[in-house]
């Protein structure tokens, strides 16, 4: 059985021997979800890198405590520096997308709204959304030993998002069925720093058009029409195998 990973957001600065309270959150996953008991191994992660084993030394309904053991100062991310930028898919599937982009080592995540996006995401909202899709993150990063937590953007308009990173002078390839090149073949010469990814039904002809004429190269990522969300995993899997700890 695999030792449970939790992230605590205040940072840990702890040494060996230290007892800390886990937060209310983490306490009742490990007490009430996961049924852990006194002496059962944990592994603490803030974010800032490395991880602490510990052994939980109290449990009950409210509150669990733990003992730090030692701090690995382990580093598990990739060697590339790549956000996804991902137009905002249905509920499932932009969950999908942002869950398996954090396991494949992504280093931001970029929702933009695009003329086919599912809906606007105003106000609270908007704001109830994108805690969802940072919870994700944290979750995907407790499940696949990554001690840093790659950041969830606010959703903004494509145009207002093209506009910055072309400012930025950064990068940029767009996955297009039917470009010439493949993103596999482009890789090879150079990573892009922003990986765009389109909605259910994909960019507009003026949407990906003002990509391209920003600088953006157009890629395409097979021969087959992939839905979005496997376009996401398929582009961050492929540049993790060309360029990435995958090769």
């Amino acid at each position: 059985m695999s030792v449970p990973r939790f992230h605590v957001a205040k940072r840990i600065a702890a040494h060996a021997g230290d007892v800390i309270s886990l937060p209310e959150g983490v306490a009742h996953h490990a007490a009430r979800v996961l049924r852990l008991s006194v002496g059962d191994a944990v592994t603490l992660f803030d974010g800032q890198g490395g991880e602490y084993a510990a052994t939980l030394s109290h449990v009950d309904k409210r509150s669990a405590r733990v003992t730090i053991d030692a701090f690995d100062p382990v580093d598990r991310e990739s060697p590339l520096d790549v956000t996804l930028v991902q137009a905002v898919l249905a509920t499932d599937a932009m969950d999908y997308a942002v869950r398996k982009a954090v396991e494949l080592g992504v280093t931001r995540i970029a929702p933009v709204l695009a003329q086919r996006s599912q809906r606007s995401l105003d106000g609270e909202k908007g704001e109830k959304r994108l805690m969802h899709w940072r919870s994700i993150s944290i979750a995907a990063c407790e499940q696949c030993g990554r001690n840093r937590v790659p950041m969830v953007d606010a959703a903004v308009p494509w145009d207002k998002w093209l506009r910055e990173v072309a400012a930025a002078s950064l990068p940029i390839a767009i996955a297009l069925p039917g470009a010439r090149e493949s993103l596999a073949a482009l890789a090879v010469r150079a990573v892009p720093r922003s990986m765009v990814i389109g909605p259910e039904g994909g960019f507009s002809e003026a949407e990906s058009s003002a990509c391209v004429a920003s600088g953006g190269i157009a890629v395409h990522l097979g021969a087959r029409v992939l839905r979005a969300e496997t376009a996401a995993v398929a582009a961050l899997a492929m540049l993790a195998a060309v360029a990435g700890d995958a090769r």
